[in-house]
């Protein structure tokens, strides 16, 4: 039985800022911003949060099935490091604003950013069992920066938005190598959300981790999959991406150890087979648990893609968690995403000065998890509201009353 993704979609919101603009405004060291690999990071508006960036994501998918395919979706799960609620899933909004049929299993996964794989083995496992013939499962990562003033590298990089897979037996942009997956996970204090307006954790221990995780999930793969080699057997590779040098790190750090290859191969062959994949990520940042998706969508929509290609996955989640996994891209999988629009949702976010930015994250930090009354002030940001969202038909958060929140759409 083949299962994989059958579409795929990602929405990143409203604004966008330079980031380059972040490091000049509070005077961070500038040879670190080319290392990054990042030019704008997507920013959140007070309208946004997980449960509108996950319907955004969701919707141009659900909105190109026909009633009886939505009907066959009867497993939905977020994955999001960015919960409102303590016990209500992110995924009991998601299904009332999508319409799902109410014969649905809904939860919400958190596991930090590799919550998006969890969710999509789970929902692989699933189709795979054949349980409900024919079924389908929804799976969103959606996820919002909690911006921590001492850390001021880490909010250089720091994105928001949401990647939506439908998971099926007509995995028509990837079908997973199923069974093909490699582990490894230890606890570590690498980074941390132990506060709702509070994102900490050490930067230098999160890159040797995830280091360690890349190369040992890997040889963990390798035990598993007979005759695997890194450089011949996958066509493509997409790493959960941070930043693009941390990506790049991995890759230089495992092509050294393996093949003892010069640095003119190895920056050939992150060329060839890595670097399509940074596209958006260069554009959004960092969006945790959906940023390996992320990276899968701009692989797939800027590699030369003519025939199957064979890619090589890595998810890595603070904490930690890691998995390396691999997939085969299908020839019609460039064109159906192509049809979502990505770039051009992309182009149309505002572009912020940074006093835009600070006002923003300022008015933003009123309406965090635990409040139990909140109202949206879109005279606070009218002129964004009506050139994004004006009439577009997108959700986005209205109020807050008892703890309950209320959205509507634009």
């Amino acid at each position: 039985m083949t299962v994989g993704i059958e579409a795929i979609n990602f929405y990143g919101g409203s604004t966008c800022i330079d980031v380059k603009s972040i490091f000049i405004q509070k005077g961070l060291d500038l040879s670190r911003y080319h290392n990054l690999m990042l030019d704008k990071k997507s920013v959140s508006v007070p309208c946004e949060d997980p449960v509108t960036y996950a319907v955004n994501a969701a919707k141009p998918i659900i909105s190109r099935l026909d009633e009886s395919e939505k009907q066959k979706i009867d497993l939905l799960i977020v994955a999001t490091e960015s919960g409102i609620d303590f016990g209500k899933s992110l995924s009991n909004y998601v299904q009332h604003y999508l319409e799902l049929s109410p014969n649905c299993r809904v939860f919400e996964i958190k596991q930090a950013c590799y919550g998006g794989t969890a969710a999509l083995q789970m929902a692989a496992s699933y189709i795979a069992s054949n349980h409900s013939i024919g079924s389908k499962a929804l799976i969103i990562a959606s996820d919002v920066a909690k911006l921590s003033k001492e850390l001021d590298y880490f909010e250089a990089s720091q994105g928001v938005g949401a990647v939506a897979m439908l998971i099926s037996d007509k995995p028509d942009i990837m079908e997973l190598d199923f069974g093909a997956s490699g582990f490894y996970s230890y606890e570590v204090m690498d980074t941390c959300r132990p506060l709702p307006e509070m994102e900490t954790g050490d930067s230098d221990l999160s890159l040797m981790s995830y280091l360690d995780c890349f190369e040992n999930s890997y040889k963990d793969y390798e035990s598993k999959v007979e005759n695997v080699d890194f450089l011949k057997s996958f066509d493509m590779l997409a790493f959960h991406t941070p930043f693009g040098g941390m990506v790049k790190g991995a890759h230089r750090k495992l092509m050294r150890e393996l093949y003892q290859t010069t640095s003119q191969e190895i920056e050939m062959d992150f060329r060839r087979r890595i670097e399509p994949s940074l596209t958006y990520c260069t554009l959004v940042g960092n969006v945790y648990s959906a940023s390996l998706y992320l990276a899968l969508c701009g692989l797939i929509e800027n590699m030369p893609l003519f025939e199957e290609k064979r890619v090589g996955l890595f998810s890595y989640g603070s904490g930690c968690a890691s998995e390396f996994f691999s997939g085969v891209i299908r020839s019609e999988a460039k064109n159906k995403i192509k049809d979502m629009n990505i770039n051009d949702q992309l182009s149309k976010r505002r572009n912020l000065k940074i006093e835009e930015y600070e006002r923003l994250n300022d008015i933003n930090s009123e309406g965090l998890f635990g409040r139990k009354n909140y109202e949206v002030r879109f005279t606070d940001f009218n002129d964004i509201y009506e050139d994004f969202y004006q009439d577009r038909g997108f959700l986005v958060l209205n109020e807050i009353k008892d703890y309950h929140r209320d959205y509507k759409w634009s």
